[in-house]
């Protein structure tokens, strides 16, 4: 396959070591995968709830920890709070981040990401993207432009940038988002790419940007820095991205000089992973299937040759571990359990738990009409920002040094979170005049 599986009889597969194939070594197969934070200052730096987040999250023995969204460029961002690299003025603080994170036994890696049209208003009122295709979600998001050329050239560079400044600070490895609906993303899809030139029509000029942005990174940071690259095994949408594109896709990424591959899937159109899922995996038969882009993953890993990891559902480590024995993937990547029981992995590698909370399947306003299920897009969408306002609050308060709070209503979570992110906003707004 190219890289090393180091394995002992007596230790659990999820404990053994990764090597992956620019010769870099992880402890186990076990990653906190990216949870966007919010916890960035008013200029868009790391801060010191930074690194309590992932000091208390790398005394609970993951391999590695996944920034959340880092934005490679200021304009443009998922949310306010996104910590921005774009030069050299926050590294101080990034080099002190990575130091907690290593500090506490686990390597930090950075997620490096534009928005695209995923870009709230409160940051940009006109988002740029393939084309000119609005996000119709709550009227939160306003008409991107479709990117130049000239756009095109300085998104690759930004990503390049943004890489080999992590690189410098100290971060163990960097992972470039092209899921999730995220610009790349979208430069994926015949949904929101409707180009006519090389970056847009067939899946090989779709995929182009993606190709460039990771011979860029990897022309950067040199052949024994880790890249991983965060891929969609489907959008869920009609006449999104699909598996078929997926798996091609990948095929195209083995000749890339990448490293590991995480498989995960959904757009804001389509949050598959907010998905209710009350997880019955008590028999060997469900076990295996209980994360929910496993056999998606499957086709994926038939046509890999790089290390795969699988994020999204896992909640019992005969689950896990059937995933990993069986092939299916090489890492597991777990993010909302983090939130509730930030030390599970070391409980679990000592036999102490087996199962993790599923807090989501209570994470609704109500059942029939109003609940998760609901014919009504509105309400879907609704419950989806409860769950997503819940968790950003469990990691504020890791931030701040606190314990979980996991009996707080969805609501009153989704109301907080929306207070904060717009005082965050303004907070920028404010001082970027300054």
């Amino acid at each position: 396959m190219g890289y090393a599986m180091c394995a002992t009889l007596e230790s659990a597969l999820i404990e053994q070591t990764l090597t992956l194939p620019c010769g870099h070594t992880v402890a186990n197969r076990l990653c906190k995968a990216a949870m966007t934070e919010g916890l960035a200052d008013a200029h868009d730096q790391p801060t010191d709830a930074h690194q309590r987040l992932y000091a208390t999250w790398a005394r609970g023995g993951a391999a590695i920890l996944l920034t959340g969204n880092i934005m490679v460029d200021r304009r443009y961002l998922e949310r306010a709070g996104n910590v921005v690299v774009e030069n050299a003025s926050g590294l101080a603080q990034l080099r002190a981040w990575a130091q907690a994170t290593h500090d506490g036994g686990s390597q930090l890696w950075a997620q490096i990401s534009h928005p695209g049209r995923q870009c709230p208003r409160l940051a940009n009122l006109t988002p740029l993207a393939p084309s000119a295709v609005q996000l119709q979600v709550f009227g939160n998001f306003g008409k991107p432009r479709a990117a130049t050329e000239a756009d095109i050239q300085d998104v690759i560079q930004r990503f390049a940038n943004t890489a080999a400044l992590v690189q410098q600070a100290g971060l163990d490895g960097v992972q470039i988002h092209a899921a999730h609906g995220y610009l790349l993303s979208q430069f994926l899809s015949a949904r929101t790419n409707l180009r006519q030139d090389g970056w847009g029509g067939t899946l090989a000029n779709r995929a182009r940007l993606l190709l460039e942005v990771v011979r860029a990174v990897r022309a950067r940071v040199g052949p024994r820095y880790p890249i991983s690259v965060k891929l969609n095994s489907s959008d869920f949408v009609k006449g999104g991205f699909t598996l078929d594109d997926s798996v091609q896709v990948v095929q195209w990424l083995n000749d890339a000089g990448i490293d590991l591959l995480e498989v995960s899937g959904g757009t804001y159109e389509q949050l598959e992973f907010f998905k209710p899922q009350a997880v019955a995996a008590k028999h060997d038969s469900t076990r295996e299937r209980e994360a929910m882009f496993l056999e998606y993953a499957k086709s994926i890993r038939a046509v890999a040759r790089m290390p795969i990891m699988v994020t999204g559902g896992f909640r019992t480590l005969a689950g896990m571990e059937a995933a990993l024995t069986g092939g299916h993937t090489d890492m597991v990547g777990l993010a909302r359990p983090f939130c509730l029981d930030p030390d599970f992995p070391a409980r679990m590698f000592h036999g102490q738990l087996d199962r993790l909370p599923v807090p989501e399947d209570q994470l609704v306003l109500g059942t029939g009409y109003w609940g998760p299920n609901s014919p009504s897009n509105g309400m879907r969408s609704l419950n989806n920002l409860c769950q997503a306002g819940y968790y950003y609050g469990q990691i504020e308060r890791l931030g701040a040094g606190q314990l979980p709070q996991p009996g707080v209503r969805p609501l009153q979570a989704l109301l907080a979170h929306l207070g904060k992110d717009t005082y965050r906003a303004l907070r920028r707004k404010l001082v970027a005049g300054a």
